[in-house]
Formats: C-alpha cells, structure tokens, sequence
C-alpha cells in the first residue's frame, strides 16, 4: 500500500467540497493497472466536477480528472507490464471512477491505452480529451464520406481547447479550416494553427433561411444553439457537422430542410464512451498522420495539483486560452 496525494472530491452531509488529500492506493476504483501518473490535464468538464458546478461525479468520493497519463506500477492484467507508458482519456475517470488528478492512478485494463511511438506522455496530455475529441469529429465524418473537395470545415468556438486542436487535426488532414471566434485577438494565433480564413462570430450573420448558399463543407461545433441553427443551412450536399459541444446552448431550432434537401448529416460525437478499438485507432492517427504540429504552443499554461482550483474558476468564467497541462510528476 502506498499513500500519495489526490484532488478529491466529496458530497455528503457537510456539502460539495474538494481539496488536496493524503489517500492510499487501497482507495483507489478497481481495476487491473495501477499507474504512476506523470501528466493529466484540464477540461471544461473538470472544472464542473471540481467545483460542484456541474453534475459530473455519480458516485462520491471520487478523485477528479477525466485524462490521465504515466507508467505501470503494477498490473494483473498480462497485456501491460511494469514500466509501461500508458494513458486514458473518459471511460468513467471523475465520472464513476478516480480520475487523473492524483499521483496514483487505478485503471480498467480494457480503457487503458498503450502510448504509441510518436507521442510523449506529456504530449498525450496536451491533446488529452480535447484532442481526442476533435480526432473523434474527424473519423466520423470521413466514416460518412466527408472529403476536403466538399469545401471548407468551420471550426465554431475556435479559440478553445477543442477548438484550437481540431484546426491544426483538420488542417493536417488535409481540409481548408475556417476558424469561428468571438475573441478577435486571437485570430493571428488560430491562422498559425492552420486556418485559412478566421470568421468573428459576432459578425456572422444568419439570413435565417431554411436553406441558404452553400459555405461550408462541413462543420465541427462547440457552441450548439443558435450557432448550429445558423450553420445548418449553409453546409455543402452530402456534408456533415459534427457536434461536440453546448457552449451556446444545449437546444436549437432549425428545419428538416438541410437534411432532405441537401442530405446533411449531423453526428455527434461522444468521446468519454468511445469504444475500444476506435480508441487505439485515433490515438495511432494522433501520434502520426494527424499529430497536431503546435502542441507546445496551445500548451499555455502548465501547473500542479495545487493550482486546480484557481484555473478552474478562470476556465468557468471564460478567462482561458489553450490547454492547461497538469504536471503531477515532479521528478527532473
């Protein structure tokens, strides 16, 4: 048994609290691979779970952090050894299960990624979720038949974390990416992430129409509502839009017109529940033909466990930019 220090996050007859804390490996969820962590990073889903701001958490208490990254420690399960670099994203982590947030970590065998040559742990962590995420986007729709001859992809809520990974995904893939962001002043950074054109959001104007001239080839959205209504009946025949993300809103009004007319399709995508074998699949994309070029640059900001809360409240009220690395692992 090992005692180490955990994010962790409680609900019970004293309220919502989380805070650092000294627990023991014996603590920790089951599973079959006990990981020392190197690196996690920080969501917007976190933030949620670690201020009681969002119901995340099911069980209580439970460690948080949904992305995790380190090396074997131990392992029942024959498929990893001691000294294996492995990661996990979602799959029950802060959700069902301790998460990422801790210098020990206890993972189901079946969830856990062995990291594949071409990524570092810490570089795992810099995509982390998002990065899956905005990988996950772009497998679906070329699994329905998305091309970059159908045009340009608009990125909504561009100058986030998702955001921000899934220009230089895209862009790498080969498709022309038109960034969306209300945050004109970082429009500079987003064009050296890889968009050709970066559209204000707040200068995006919607005729309204059920069907309007074709702009798009496609669309990944983070922001839903009014932004998803307005882009629907600007996509190309046969385009897709993926949606991610709520931002805006979790509802939106909109027609049938789009669908019937010009067969768009919208697919969501789901990453905490990804299966299996697409998982090594997108994390073999990410460490090569889709590794984003600029990791350390949208790398902003890297802290310790400590510091959690206080990015957290700045993640909530919109004061971030780029992916926040946690940087459990103090070894030089």
């Amino acid at each position: 048994m090992t005692c180490f220090q955990a994010f962790r996050i409680h609900n019970d007859d004293t309220g919502y609290r989380a805070d650092i804390e000294t627990i023991a490996t014996d603590a920790l969820s089951p599973g079959e691979v006990l990981i020392k962590v190197a690196y996690s990073s920080v969501n917007y889903k976190d933030a949620l779970a670690g201020t009681g701001k969002g119901r995340i958490l099911r069980r209580y208490p439970l460690n948080g952090g949904i992305d995790v990254a380190g090396h074997v420690a131990a392992s029942t399960d024959p498929a990893f050894k001691e000294g294996d670099a492995v990661l996990c994203t979602g799959s029950g982590l802060s959700e069902t299960r301790d998460g990422g947030f801790a210098e020990y970590a206890r993972l189901d065998a079946r969830w856990t990624i062995p990291l594949p040559p071409g990524l570092s742990l810490r570089e795992s962590m810099i995509l982390g979720t998002a990065g899956f995420t905005a990988a996950l986007a772009l497998l679906r729709m070329q699994d329905n038949r998305q091309t970059p001859a159908l045009g340009p992809i608009a990125i909504t809520g561009a100058s986030g974390g998702v955001g921000q990974l899934a220009i230089d995904i895209f862009s790498r893939a080969g498709y022309e990416v038109h960034a969306i962001s209300g945050k004109t002043d970082h429009f500079d950074f987003l064009r050296e992430l890889g968009a050709s054109a970066c559209i204000d959001r707040h200068q995006l104007a919607f005729s309204g129409k059920p069907i309007d001239s074709a702009r798009f080839g496609g669309a990944l959205d983070n922001v839903g509502d009014g932004m998803l209504a307005g882009l629907l009946p600007l996509v190309s025949p046969y385009g897709n839009v993926a949606i991610c993300g709520n931002a805006g809103g979790v509802a939106f009004d909109s027609t049938v017109m789009p669908f019937i007319i010009r067969g768009v399709s919208v697919l969501g995508v789901a990453s905490a529940g990804t299966a299996r074998d697409i998982r090594g699949d997108l994390w073999q994309h990410l460490a090569s033909d889709w590794k984003p070029q600029r990791l350390e640059r949208i790398a902003t900001r890297e802290i310790g466990l400590d510091e959690l809360p206080g990015v957290f409240e700045r993640m909530l009220a919109g004061d971030s930019f780029g992916r926040t690395l946690v940087r459990v692992d103090r070894t030089p």
